[in-house]
């Protein structure tokens, strides 16, 4: 429906009556935005969240909402543009952008904004960034959910994927590890009122997901739904293609009574044709269907949707 400022709305949920499950529009790079639109409306998803990165339409709250009418896809979340790559879109000022993430969700009908902790040198968003989380929630109907990181570790600099992941099972966690984060790329230790839990991150981090879980208790609003195999670098594998207990987290939240949103955070890089990616985002889709309850997922090949055909190359 289209709201008072005259761009589409999010379609409302009773409560308790489902999860949500959206697809990230990082899961198609190096497709773009409008890519990803096409995907969720063709495979059946209920929404999106918009990664706000360096493409220009995601910066572009018309263009998007433009999208939303053209697929009739939702925007479910916004992530705020604040991974290395993109430092400077919305700016250089990390508490405007924050707060410019807020009023674009806003605008777009999303009730989520997904955030990272601040970067250590980013002292003073640092310092402020529970207040701001805080004041911007008490001004908001949009949840700004704290999203969990890991550490930058040293076996990341040597070896496979496949070596890092197996040192990390070894030891029980990282080892030698640096931290990014202020105070912590664990959003727990300086407690928030919502928090996203993303099981990719967990994997690199060797941090038990389960208890991360239950510590962000019913703060827990968001989750991207993504696995890994604990090697140094950030994988977002598909769900049950790593080692992370996604099932399990899966039917945590249904037990708990969850009531926010699930997001496909995958990553499709290596996908060599439109069918290959699409197959990619149907299999994610089937395992949160499956584990969350939420109903069946269509199959991997393209249904009747607006916006024109999707070809395989």
């Amino acid at each position: 429906m289209v709201g008072d400022s005259g761009y589409v709305q999010a379609r409302q949920t009773p409560r308790g009556r489902k999860v949500l499950v959206g697809l990230s529009t990082a899961s198609v790079y190096p497709e773009n935005a409008e890519a990803a639109f096409r995907y969720a409306a063709e495979l059946g998803y209920d929404g999106v969240e918009l990664m706000v990165w360096a493409e220009s339409v995601s910066q572009d709250i018309g263009a998007v909402a433009a999208l939303v009418r053209k697929y009739a896809m939702p925007v479910q979340a916004i992530h705020t543009p604040c991974l290395l790559i993109s430092q400077r879109v919305w700016g250089a000022d990390p508490v405007a952008k924050l707060d410019r993430s807020v009023r674009t969700a806003e605008a777009l009908g999303a009730t989520s904004v997904v955030v990272h902790p601040p970067f250590r040198w980013q002292r003073r968003y640092a310092e402020g960034f529970s207040d701001q989380v805080a004041a911007l929630e008490e001004r908001s109907d949009v949840i700004v959910a704290v999203e969990n990181m890991f550490p930058m570790r040293a076996d990341g600099f040597f070896g496979s994927k496949e070596r890092s992941a197996e040192r990390l099972r070894r030891r029980g966690g990282p080892g030698a590890a640096l931290s990014a984060f202020s105070p912590s790329y664990d959003p727990t230790d300086s407690g928030h009122a919502h928090y996203t839990l993303d099981l990719s991150h967990t994997a690199t981090a060797g941090m038990d997901a389960m208890k991360l879980a239950e510590r962000m208790g019913s703060g827990l609003a968001h989750l991207h739904l993504a696995d890994g195999r604990g090697a140094s670098m950030d994988e977002h594998l598909i769900p049950g293609h790593g080692g992370q207990p996604c099932a399990e987290v899966c039917r945590h939240l249904v037990d708990s009574g969850f009531e926010g949103q699930a997001v496909i955070e995958i990553n499709t890089q290596n996908a060599r044709t439109r069918r290959e990616r699409a197959s990619m985002l149907g299999q994610a889709l089937a395992f949160a269907r499956e584990h969350l309850g939420t109903g069946r997922a269509t199959s991997g090949s393209a249904r009747s949707r607006p916006g024109g055909d999707h070809d395989d190359t």
